[in-house]
């Protein structure tokens, strides 16, 4: 775990680094109001990413990490999901571009003509999707060091086509740069995935398997609930925002949490790379638990001291990756670091209905979670303002962590 730890801190440490680079294009070229409409389509991507995936990628890294010694049922799972995915990614891509006009005015409003930006990612997207899904099979593999430089290679060619197209088309650009860069990691994703496996001639249609496709389908439901609501409500969210406070204070939400996913990213990496495939093969709950106490006990208290440090050096973060005209959201940090403690401290949690496939109360976990966001949301806007949107994400970390506490109690204290 060290091991990887140390070499996923590099990849996160890099991401973080470009991260400090195109925020800061980003506030200077196309203000809290560009980065709103970017924080739009990230939400608009992240639905499309889930159903163009189908949601399979949790069970990829679960049935290809179990299967990883039986070759014949890894080439079924391979074809299968392969075959289904670029399917759905081809049907998607038709719809996205010949839909441009209509996706441009739910995600960026009647106001915006980003037209463009659908029909580039109706082209990009089967080169996306089938990205997402080799890197899916290296990490069921437990290839962690090739996902990790992968992701490296990946931020690298990201800081190249952000920089390139925000200086060039500044809004329009910054836009673009986020649907490109993902269809270009297709290339080095297959270049690792090729010195693993004999990839290109394990797609056969003969070795398609609607089993696999039934057992996959759990994954489904919980990554529709969690990636497409849960990114609709975030929209919805910021618009509201946008409607009663104005774009720019949308742009200082989006602003916040781009500061949060940059420090959060370093868990959610070790989670996927590291404790998924650990908690997908553990049989028992001794097994869980240990895989707990070691997310307890190393990487939660690492990450609560570097929130302490954030907190202090708030008004220095905000100058280096924005502008002073961001300098109201140093208003936002307690709130926004006081939820993110509880969120890192329920992502093991939440981890392990992957894991074991514990669909329904995944489903009723995520519904109660996103209705007590929005409402809460909704509430707290109209008596604090921007500052009640961080308020109420904070308390629904806290209910989620609770909530998650309860149901997996036995694995928590057992001794």
């Amino acid at each position: 775990m060290f091991k990887i730890t140390f070499l996923n801190s590099f990849s996160v440490g890099l991401k973080i680094g470009i991260g400090l680079i195109t925020s800061k294009i980003l506030a200077i070229f196309v203000g809290p109001g560009g980065m709103a409409l970017v924080g739009n389509l990230r939400n608009f991507l992240t639905s499309l990413e889930s159903i163009s995936t189908l949601g399979f990628q949790n069970g990829i890294v679960k049935y290809v990490a179990e299967n990883q010694k039986n070759k014949e049922q890894l080439k079924r799972i391979i074809a299968t999901v392969f075959i289904t995915l670029l399917f759905v990614a081809i049907v998607l891509s038709v719809i996205l571009y010949f839909f441009a006009s209509f996706w441009n005015n739910k995600v960026f409003g009647f106001n915006f003509n980003y037209q463009l930006v659908f029909k580039i990612l109706a082209l990009a997207l089967p080169w996306y999707i089938v990205s997402i899904f080799l890197l899916a099979l290296l990490n069921g593999l437990g290839k962690f060091k090739k996902v990790i430089w992968l992701n490296i290679i990946g931020n690298s060619i990201g800081l190249l086509v952000s920089v390139v197209m925000i200086l060039w088309f500044h809004t329009l650009g910054a836009l673009l740069a986020i649907i490109i860069t993902p269809a270009l990691l297709f290339f080095a994703t297959s270049y690792f995935v090729n010195k693993e496996v004999d990839f290109s001639g394990m797609i056969r249609l003969e070795l398609f398997d609607f089993k696999i496709i039934k057992n996959l389908i759990p994954y489904s439901a919980m990554a529709f609930v969690s990636s497409v609501l849960g990114s609709i409500v975030f929209l919805i969210i910021r618009n509201e925002i946008t409607g009663k406070l104005g774009i720019q204070q949308a742009g200082f939400w989006e602003a916040i949490s781009r500061i949060s996913s940059y420090y959060i990213m370093f868990v959610s990496t070790i989670l996927t790379v590291y404790f998924l495939p650990k908690l997908s093969k553990a049989h028992n709950k001794q097994e869980t638990k240990t895989i707990f106490r070691q997310y307890y006990k190393f990487i939660l208290p690492v990450f609560a001291i570097c929130l302490m440090v954030i907190y202090f050096a708030r008004f220095i973060i905000i100058e280096i990756l924005f502008t002073k005209e961001f300098l109201p959201i140093s208003s936002l940090f307690f709130w926004q670091l006081l939820g993110d403690i509880f969120k890192v401290a329920s992502l093991i949690l939440g981890y392990e209905f992957f894991a074991k496939k514990l669909t329904k109360a995944f489903i009723v976990s995520e519904l109660f979670s996103l209705t007590v966001l929005y409402f809460s949301s909704l509430f707290l806007i109209d008596y604090f303002g921007i500052q009640g949107v961080v308020m109420a994400q904070a308390f629904d970390n806290f209910i989620y962590f609770i909530l998650l506490c309860v149901y997996f109690r036995r694995s928590l204290i057992l001794r």
